[in-house]
């Protein structure tokens, strides 16, 4: 391959996230592959060194410039393969872990990557984990094709995968609102300093289809509505005043813009409803998600919502300001303004595309969107064949959000199979 670049600026959705960082937190989310076998660690390690050299923009550490961080080629080997732990997600320290910014486990057949969101969003880290599976299984002497989210990893990483997407998008004279608004949050015991209480539902792929497509819906729109109308009937009974209830959603502009990258290139959208207009069904609720998304859901709008991201980045205030000033401002505002907007958020990849060979050797795939601070439950959605696996990561001891929400769905005709780190 030809001779890797030595350093990358940090994306524009990345700049933010080195400054969120504090001593319990940091902005991390995990993809896992499941396969047939127990995972091999030494197999494992080797197909890692075999995958490190596709994805150069992941084979970086972080570094402090005057103005921003910015990434440099890790000079330290590759991560170490580690054992799986109870309470994944844990925040990353810059000097650990050889330096890397994401972490690779293995537990029985279980393959997992937790990413720092500075490097790459949850396509990205599908891409990574995908084809770090699909060379596993080539090394214990299967034929693996490549295609999908298994990438080729005998050719060089192309420059519209690694440069800056964000900037190729074009700018917008359209202006969007930055107005943001305070919303419920639910309230609970925290549980104790970097632990994450994990609730897992399995549900049939074409079941929860058939369930979303029953009321006119996508996968995404049925589950986002459901979150929301859960969190609606967590806040009216506990007899306060009715603040909105809101879900952020992300979405990839991949397919919007046509770029294909293995860096950050989403955008989310924050959809709520106001109990104070009156009392809602699940029906309701849904319709609104449904017409507000796929109002807002275009490329002009999206574009827009882009253009006023690089306007702030760009700003020659944001500029010139010195990077220990610059992070210690992002820590303050994300502190106080970071989750003050969404109850709920929950993210899906969809249905994994892998290579018709791989499938036998894949029982499922999963992602988690790591544990927020003031959000209770964040959840994440895929799968793959006809498993499509819910991801709940829970800041509180107490489990009634996710109770609540698979209990409904049970009650609506799926059948869903519980899974937990809970002891």
């Amino acid at each position: 391959m030809p001779k890797q670049k030595q350093w990358f600026k940090l994306d524009n959705a990345a700049t933010v996230f080195p400054g969120q960082n504090t001593s319990r937190w940091s902005n991390i989310f995990r993809f896992s592959v499941m396969l047939t076998e127990k995972i091999d660690p030494a197999i494992l390690e080797q197909a890692l060194a075999d995958v490190m050299p596709r994805f150069p923009c992941y084979d970086v550490r972080i570094r402090n410039g005057l103005f921003w961080h910015y990434f440099e080629k890790n000079p330290n080997g590759i991560p170490e393969i580690q054992p799986d732990i109870v309470n994944p997600c844990h925040r990353v320290k810059f000097k650990e872990n050889r330096g890397y910014l994401f972490r690779i486990y293995y537990y029985e057949n279980r393959i997992s990557g937790d990413f720092y969101h500075a490097l790459t969003d949850g396509l990205g880290a599908c891409y990574f984990v995908c084809t770090l599976a699909a060379q596993y299984l080539r090394l214990c002497g299967h034929n693996i094709s490549v295609g999908g989210n298994v990438l080729d990893i005998t050719f060089p990483a192309t420059p519209e995968e690694l440069d800056d997407p964000y900037k190729k998008c074009g700018l917008s004279k359209g202006k969007v609102s930055r107005r943001i608004s305070s919303v419920y949050h639910a309230k609970g015991t925290k549980a104790p300093k970097h632990m994450v209480n994990i609730t897992r539902g399995i549900v049939s792929l074409d079941d929860v289809r058939a369930l979303a497509k029953s009321y006119g819906a996508t996968v995404t729109e049925f589950i986002g509505a459901l979150l929301l109308f859960v969190h609606y009937e967590k806040q009216k009974e506990e007899k306060r005043k009715q603040k909105k209830v809101c879900v952020q959603i992300p979405v990839s502009l991949r397919k919007t813009f046509g770029i294909h990258t293995l860096r950050n290139f989403s955008l989310y959208y924050l959809l709520d409803i106001d109990p104070m207009l009156g009392e809602y069904t699940f029906e309701e609720v849904l319709r609104h998600i449904i017409f507000s998304l796929r109002d807002i859901n275009n490329e002009k709008t999206l574009r827009a919502m882009n253009t006023a991201n690089l306007k702030l980045a760009n700003s020659p205030f944001m500029r010139v300001m010195p990077l220990v000033v610059k992070d210690l401002a992002i820590g303050i505002a994300s502190l106080f303004t970071g989750e003050k907007a969404t109850t709920v958020l929950f993210t899906n990849l969809g249905k994994i595309d892998l290579p018709e060979d791989m499938l036998e050797f894949v029982d499922c795939v999963e992602v988690m969107a790591g544990p927020g601070r003031l959000n209770a439950v964040r959840c994440g959605g895929c799968g793959v064949k006809d498993k499509f696996i819910i991801d709940f990561a829970n800041i509180f001891e107490e489990s009634d959000i996710e109770k609540r929400f698979f209990t409904v769905l049970v009650k609506m005709g799926a059948h869903v199979k519980i899974e937990s780190n809970r002891r």
